[in-house]
């Protein structure tokens, strides 16, 4: 049988996902005698996507595994952080320091960069969804948007962003969570009717699952919800996945169904919604009886965040490109207003715009290879990240 076209993690630790020219510096630096030069090289962001305003960062955890073992030592903001990329001045703000010789890490730049940059953008992209549903339930449904051999990332990222649940077993796994789903179309259309469907579903399946039923294959969606109340004893809630060619006034028809469920004495069976649904589409919707949403492609196909990787110190001394400032920083943060600084210095005085003194937010994460702070649980980062919206009136 012929071999997918992805990476295992072998080949991520073994640099063969990596840019060429990264081996080729290592090959040159070596054949020079300079395999032993130190360096920092912090990593930075330019400009948000869409205008965005902030981010969050995530990846850190995935990059300290991958780091583990070489013989470097790494300096980052804490997984979840809300940042900004650059200070009031311009100054691009450092998420990341690596210490050590260039030819130890060069070659991950790559990997490492991957690992953030996708991550970050589709934390981000979930946390803006959380917001725009207001702290409503957010189910991250984008797997089969993007390539499966990073569903967990995918679920993972948008977790940590502010997704409730996820769709997947592996990202189930990576969280600490059971994933959440109801049925495909399919099931209905193979089992003949709805009515069938529902049975055979809270018949055959576990009775800890919600029972959630998909209510637009066949019929009106007003009548559906109310068959799926007498199909299924303990219903949970109803999901609308109707097409937009097929659905007029979203609003509408979700009061519609409310109206219908409740005339009729079901005012407990909640109304889940999905299909094509962004922070935009949520936003005009939110403040209608529904309960949760199903988000998918908006999140999971969510824009990279443009980090990079540049070395600012060689051998303790200040280098850098031109467009870049040398030298080891240090990051801080506002925690009112979570405007960035950086300073040259570790315990600076630094005052915000807002008048609030700024805290340095960075913390080593791994010295000589080992780690040297307590692994996070999802959970605990997307507690991190829902505080932090919320103290600065971002939910």
């Amino acid at each position: 049988m012929e071999k997918l076209f992805i990476a295992d993690e072998k080949d991520v630790r073994e640099g063969c996902t990596m840019d060429i020219y990264f081996e080729r510096t290592k090959r040159i630096l070596e054949a020079s005698g300079l395999s032993g030069t130190k360096v920092c090289a912090e990593i930075t962001g330019s400009n948000f996507p869409r205008g965005w305003p902030w981010g969050v960062f995530c990846g850190l955890e995935e990059v300290i595994r991958l780091m583990e073992g070489l013989p470097v030592s790494i300096s980052a903001i804490p997984e979840g952080t809300v940042f900004k990329t650059r200070t009031a001045d311009s100054v691009r703000v450092p998420l990341m320091n690596i210490f050590g010789a260039y030819t130890d890490f060069g070659v991950m730049e790559t990997a490492i960069l991957g690992m953030l940059c996708q991550s970050s953008g589709i934390a981000t992209a979930a946390a803006r969804t959380k917001i725009a549903a207001k702290n409503k339930m957010i189910i991250a449904f984008g797997n089969r948007r993007m390539h499966p051999a990073i569903a967990g990332v995918l679920d993972r990222s948008s977790f940590i962003g502010g997704c409730d649940a996820v769709s997947s077993k592996i990202g189930g796994d990576i969280i600490g969570m059971e994933p959440i789903g109801t049925v495909p179309h399919t099931l209905m259309l193979l089992m003949g009717s709805n009515d069938a469907a529902f049975r055979a579903f809270d018949r055959v399946i576990e009775k800890d699952v919600p029972r959630i039923m998909l209510i637009d294959t066949f019929s009106d969606e007003r009548a559906a919800a109310l068959e799926a109340c007498k199909s299924v004893k303990d219903l949970k809630g109803v999901r609308l996945d109707t097409p937009g060619s097929r659905r007029g006034n979203f609003k509408e028809l979700i009061n519609e169904v409310r109206w219908e469920l409740d005339m009729n004495g079901h005012k407990d069976v909640d109304i889940i919604v999905s299909g094509g649904l962004d922070e935009d589409s949520i936003a005009e919707i939110v403040d209608t009886s529904v309960s949760g949403f199903g988000v998918g492609t908006s999140i999971s196909n969510a824009p990279t965040l443009d980090l990079s990787m540049d070395v600012v110190e060689k051998d303790g001394q200040q280098i850098s490109k031109r467009g870049k400032f040398g030298g080891r920083k240090y990051t801080y943060r506002c925690p009112h207003c979570f405007e960035m600084g950086v300073s040259l210095k570790q315990d600076d005085a630094i005052s915000c715009c807002c008048g609030c003194d700024m805290e340095m937010i960075e913390t080593e994460v791994l010295r000589d290879g080992k780690r040297v702070s307590k692994e996070r649980t999802p959970p605990e980062i997307q507690e991190f990240v829902l505080k932090q919206l919320k103290a600065a009136g971002r939910s």
